[in-house]
Protein backbone atom coordinates (compact mmCIF):
# COMPACT_ATOMS: atom_id res chain seq x y z
CA UNK A 1 0.00 0.00 0.00
CA UNK A 2 1.07 3.47 -0.98
CA UNK A 3 0.79 6.39 0.85
CA UNK A 4 0.88 9.90 0.40
CA UNK A 5 4.27 12.07 1.67
CA UNK A 6 3.07 14.74 3.53
CA UNK A 7 5.90 17.45 5.87
CA UNK A 8 6.00 15.10 8.79
CA UNK A 9 6.07 11.65 7.07
CA UNK A 10 9.05 9.18 7.67
CA UNK A 11 11.09 8.61 4.94
CA UNK A 12 11.59 4.44 4.38
CA UNK A 13 15.12 2.90 5.00
CA UNK A 14 17.16 4.65 1.62
CA UNK A 15 20.07 4.04 -0.11
CA UNK A 16 22.61 7.44 -0.19
CA UNK A 17 23.35 7.93 -4.20
CA UNK A 18 25.43 11.52 -4.40
CA UNK A 19 24.04 13.98 -7.09
CA UNK A 20 27.18 14.12 -8.66
CA UNK A 21 27.24 10.50 -9.59
CA UNK A 22 23.78 11.60 -11.81
CA UNK A 23 25.62 13.22 -14.57
CA UNK A 24 28.37 10.68 -14.79
CA UNK A 25 28.92 8.70 -18.19
CA UNK A 26 27.68 5.29 -16.39
CA UNK A 27 24.23 3.26 -17.03
CA UNK A 28 21.65 3.66 -15.11
CA UNK A 29 22.14 0.39 -13.26
CA UNK A 30 25.79 1.08 -12.23
CA UNK A 31 24.38 4.04 -10.94
CA UNK A 32 21.92 2.02 -8.76
CA UNK A 33 24.84 -0.41 -7.95
CA UNK A 34 27.06 2.29 -7.34
CA UNK A 35 24.41 3.23 -4.49
CA UNK A 36 24.01 -0.11 -2.78
CA UNK A 37 27.94 -0.49 -2.70
CA UNK A 38 28.10 3.11 -0.79
CA UNK A 39 25.10 1.84 1.45
CA UNK A 40 26.80 -1.29 2.00
CA UNK A 41 30.40 0.41 2.78
CA UNK A 42 28.52 2.74 5.23
CA UNK A 43 26.52 -0.02 7.63
CA UNK A 44 29.60 -2.99 6.34
CA UNK A 45 32.59 -1.15 5.71
CA UNK A 46 36.00 -2.88 6.96
CA UNK A 47 38.81 -0.47 8.06
CA UNK A 48 42.28 -1.91 6.15
CA UNK A 49 45.78 -0.84 7.59
CA UNK A 50 45.51 2.17 6.33
CA UNK A 51 42.20 2.84 7.90
CA UNK A 52 40.22 3.00 4.60
CA UNK A 53 36.64 1.55 4.34
CA UNK A 54 36.24 -1.18 1.93
CA UNK A 55 33.60 -4.19 1.09
CA UNK A 56 33.45 -7.44 0.16
CA UNK A 57 30.86 -8.40 -2.36
CA UNK A 58 30.29 -11.19 -4.11
CA UNK A 59 28.86 -11.14 -7.60
CA UNK A 60 26.19 -13.71 -6.74
CA UNK A 61 25.05 -11.96 -3.48
CA UNK A 62 25.45 -8.36 -5.12
CA UNK A 63 23.62 -9.71 -7.94
CA UNK A 64 20.92 -10.77 -6.04
CA UNK A 65 20.59 -7.44 -3.92
CA UNK A 66 20.19 -5.53 -7.44
CA UNK A 67 17.86 -8.48 -9.07
CA UNK A 68 20.68 -8.63 -12.08
CA UNK A 69 22.19 -11.11 -13.43
CA UNK A 70 25.53 -11.92 -12.63
CA UNK A 71 27.25 -10.71 -16.09
CA UNK A 72 25.44 -7.40 -15.66
CA UNK A 73 26.50 -6.70 -12.51
CA UNK A 74 30.49 -7.52 -14.10
CA UNK A 75 29.84 -5.32 -16.53
CA UNK A 76 28.61 -2.62 -13.96
CA UNK A 77 31.38 -3.47 -11.58
CA UNK A 78 33.47 -2.49 -14.94
CA UNK A 79 32.17 0.74 -15.44
CA UNK A 80 32.13 1.99 -12.33
CA UNK A 81 35.88 1.17 -12.20
CA UNK A 82 36.79 2.83 -15.48
CA UNK A 83 34.55 5.78 -14.45
CA UNK A 84 36.83 5.99 -11.27
CA UNK A 85 34.05 5.98 -8.91
CA UNK A 86 35.15 2.58 -7.47
CA UNK A 87 38.70 0.77 -7.22
CA UNK A 88 38.92 -3.33 -6.49
CA UNK A 89 42.01 -4.69 -5.21
CA UNK A 90 41.89 -8.39 -6.25
CA UNK A 91 42.96 -10.90 -3.48
CA UNK A 92 43.36 -14.05 -5.19
CA UNK A 93 41.90 -16.70 -7.54
CA UNK A 94 38.70 -17.72 -6.15
CA UNK A 95 38.81 -14.71 -3.29
CA UNK A 96 36.45 -12.00 -3.36
CA UNK A 97 37.51 -8.40 -4.47
CA UNK A 98 38.39 -5.64 -2.09
CA UNK A 99 35.78 -2.84 -3.06
CA UNK A 100 37.04 0.87 -2.53
CA UNK A 101 33.85 3.26 -3.01
CA UNK A 102 35.61 6.90 -4.37
CA UNK A 103 33.33 9.62 -3.80
CA UNK A 104 32.94 12.04 -6.80
CA UNK A 105 33.39 15.71 -6.21
CA UNK A 106 30.49 17.68 -6.44
CA UNK A 107 31.76 20.23 -9.19
CA UNK A 108 31.95 16.65 -10.86
CA UNK A 109 28.69 16.96 -12.08
CA UNK A 110 28.99 20.46 -14.23
CA UNK A 111 31.53 19.28 -16.18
Amino acid sequence: MLDNMIASTPLPPCMPLPRATLRLPVSSTAKVMYARLLDEILTRGIEDSNGILFIRFPIMKLAAALSRSPQTCKRSLNELEQAGMIMRVRQGIGEVSHIYILLPKEDAAHE
